[in-house]
Parts: C-alpha cells; structure tokens; sequence
C-alpha cells in the first residue's frame, strides 16, 4: 500500500511546492509594481510641482566647515526654515557659527550617523519627509561635484523633493575627495535606493536639535580651530 500511495504525496507535494513559489512570485510582483508605481509618482507628479515651490529647508553635507557658516548667512534669509547638517564639523564649531549668525538654535539640526555622501542623503531624507519639505536648498562645494549633484537628483527625486544646489568654491582642501570609482558606486547604490527607499526608511538614532544639545558633555579642543575661522 506505501507504495501505491508515494506517488499521490510526491504529486501533492509538488503541486504545493508550485502554489507556493507562484505565490512568491505574484508577492514580489506586486511589492516590485508598488514600489516602481510610488516611484513614477514621486518623479512625474510631485517632483514638478514640488521644483517651483519655495525653500523649506536648508540641507549642508558634511566636509567642510566654510559651508555650515555659508548656511548660517543663507538662514538670515529666510528666517523660519530648518537647517539640517549632516556630518559636520564638531557641535561646539557649530553653536559658534550660528550664535554669530544669530541664528536661533531651534532651527539647527545635526545629524551624526552618515559616514559617507550616501548614507548623508540616506539618513537625512527620512527627517526632511518628516517635516514635509517640499524643495531643499542644499549646501556643498565645487569640489564635490558632480557626485553630490547626481545622488541628490537621484534620491531626492525619488521622493518627489525639490532640490537647489549651491556649490562653494573654498579655500583650502575641503574634506573630500573625488574619484572615478566612489562615483560609480555611490550613483549604482542611489538607483537601487531610488526604488528601495519607496518603501523602506532608515531613520538615524542620533540626530539632535542645536538647542538640546549640552555643549559640556562635548570636547571643547575643537574650539580655538573654530574661534580661527571668523
């Protein structure tokens, strides 16, 4: 009888088998339609109108401390729009170049968990959906272009947020370098992340208001280096 019997169980067995990976295949599709169709609506509808809509936020890439105090100058221009520093340079630096600005430090947020340009977009973009922000004015420098320029329109444009580059030309060597390679892969990794990021958000765990930081549980070695700069 077992033997009558193996080849209806080898035959329900693989029937199962095909329903389950038909499944798998018609899951995938389906999370795969979603996140191409929030993507197209993110390009083709709310990047055009977000592109004419007014600055509502100031977003500085780390690297170089010439554009946090080019941030502080922009912010006297519009006076109630955040600022968002990703990376920068170190918090005492910092609260010195907007308390020079007068710049209230409410407005000024930093951001600590990038380690490359990337992971900058990566963890800042979730905080600017937060505050629907509709176009960002985004702060770098000459010698971070293009790269800077092509990941912003790439991740910033899968949400449907606006973008204004301003690129500095500074003095001295700011803190990065280009390549042909770091390009490649930064740009690959953004597409990827163009689609990925429509369902996925990796919010930073340490990402601090200006005014809520305790400027004694800083180093302050850092200070005569900022006291230099003005």
């Amino acid at each position: 009888m077992g033997k009558v019997n193996r080849p209806k169980l080898d035959l329900t067995r693989q029937l199962r088998r095909k329903r389950k990976i038909r499944f798998l295949k018609l899951s995938l599709g389906g999370i795969g339609g979603l996140l191409l169709g929030s993507l197209l609506f993110h390009l083709c509808v709310r990047l055009p109108l977000n592109q004419g809509q007014p600055i509502d936020a100031i977003f500085v890439l780390g690297g170089s401390i010439q554009r946090e105090i080019h941030a502080a100058q922009l912010a006297t221009q519009w006076t109630d729009i955040p600022i968002l520093i990703s990376s920068g340079s170190p918090v005492p630096c910092v609260q010195a170049i907007f308390q020079k600005a007068v710049i209230a430090p409410q407005r000024v947020w930093l951001e600590r968990c990038a380690k490359s340009t990337f992971e900058n977009f990566l963890f800042s973009i979730p905080l600017l959906k937060n505050w629907q922000v509709h176009r960002v004015k985004m702060i770098t420098s000459v010698s971070h272009l293009p790269r800077a320029q092509w990941l912003a329109q790439i991740l910033f444009g899968s949400q449907g947020i606006g973008v204004e580059i301003e690129a500095l030309q500074e003095r001295g060597r700011p803190g990065n370098q280009e390549s042909l390679v770091k390009t490649i892969v930064d740009v690959s990794r953004s597409f990827i992340w163009a689609i990925l990021g429509q369902g996925i958000n990796l919010p930073c765990q340490e990402i601090f208001r200006l005014d809520q930081i305790d400027p004694l549980a800083h180093s302050t070695l850092n200070q005569p280096h900022c006291e230099r700069i003005f």
